[in-house]
């Protein structure tokens, strides 16, 4: 694996989405943009939007769609039981145990992986991508929710939050209209189709405006522990679990991708809703994004030979 195999796979498939998230960043750090408004923009129609269409246009055979869901929800398990044992072992305090939870467990499967995985592997993949995006989305708005919630309030309380989550009532949309085989009128299709086509981008963008406001973090171990287990930990159970559950090919690939991107943009609106430790999110958010052109990089090389 030399230096000049893994720069065109670097020029081709990450920089790309790192050059329009600079654009963000600079665009966040030259005007005063409320950069929260815009990920509540995003969370609220944008992300339901998106996910309402890939369960609507999606024609992937359902035992490949059920190995998908599966892998991201094992994926997303693994990460947050090696992140609690870290903590536990560090002995983190409640907070900062939450706030590496989320970091560790919740990536960023959206406006990162969906562009690079098509970039990587072509429309076949993207349509596995979209299908672990769609199953992380629920996770991150379900479990995310109530993970993140607990810093401050019961379970009991933290589970009914969920159901104020609109990517929730966008899957269950889409399943009865395809159950039922209702056609949707054009002007709606069209509608649906522009916010679509604007969701991804506006997810880039929206990525470097967060990162411009970063504010630095002293939990320097609870960082390098959510970093690690993205980067490091997330390619090995998606290479582990992505075998058990039978996904090869084109399936394995954006699987395995998907289970070693780094920490979600969505996990800092979760810790500012929800009083968590801001700066240490934020911090690993900006490092392990910063840090995976060094591992997806490689790992684009070495699943284009095995999957």
């Amino acid at each position: 694996m030399s230096f000049s195999q893994l720069l065109p796979i670097f020029a081709n498939n990450v920089l790309p989405i790192m050059l329009i998230s600079l654009i963000g960043f600079l665009l966040g750090r030259a005007i005063q943009i409320d950069s929260r408004s815009i990920g509540r923009i995003s969370f609220y129609l944008f992300n339901p939007i998106l996910v309402f269409n890939i369960m609507l246009t999606n024609r992937l055979p359902w035992a490949e769609m059920a190995s998908t869901g599966l892998l991201a929800l094992l994926v997303t398990l693994g990460s947050g039981l090696i992140a609690y044992a870290g903590a536990k072992a560090m002995k983190f305090d409640r907070r900062t145990t939450v706030s590496s939870l989320l970091t560790a467990m919740f990536a960023n499967n959206g406006n990162y992986g969906l562009p690079l995985i098509a970039f990587a592997f072509g429309e076949a993949a993207l349509s596995h991508a979209s299908l672990y995006f769609v199953s992380s989305s629920l996770i991150t708005n379900s479990l995310g929710v109530l993970l993140a919630s607990m810093g401050k309030m019961g379970v009991r309380q933290a589970f009914f939050g969920i159901f104020r989550i609109p990517t929730i009532y966008a899957v269950c949309a889409a399943l009865l209209i395809n159950h039922f085989g209702v056609s949707l009128p054009l002007p709606v299709e069209r509608s649906i189709g522009i916010l679509t086509g604007a969701a991804v981008p506006l997810m880039i963008v929206l990525l470097g405006l967060e990162l411009s406001s970063i504010r630095w973090t002293r939990s320097f171990k609870a960082l390098s522990l959510s970093t690690a287990v993205r980067l490091i930990a997330g390619p090995l159970m998606g290479f582990g679990i992505g075998s058990l559950v039978g996904l090869q090919g084109v399936g394995l690939q954006a699987g395995v991708v998907d289970a070693s991107m780094s920490a979600a943009v969505v996990n800092a609106n979760l810790a500012s809703e929800y009083e968590l430790d801001t700066s240490l999110v934020a911090a690993t958010i900006l490092v392990s994004t910063l840090l995976s052109p060094l591992t997806l990089t490689p790992l684009i090389m070495i699943l284009g030979k095995v999957a």
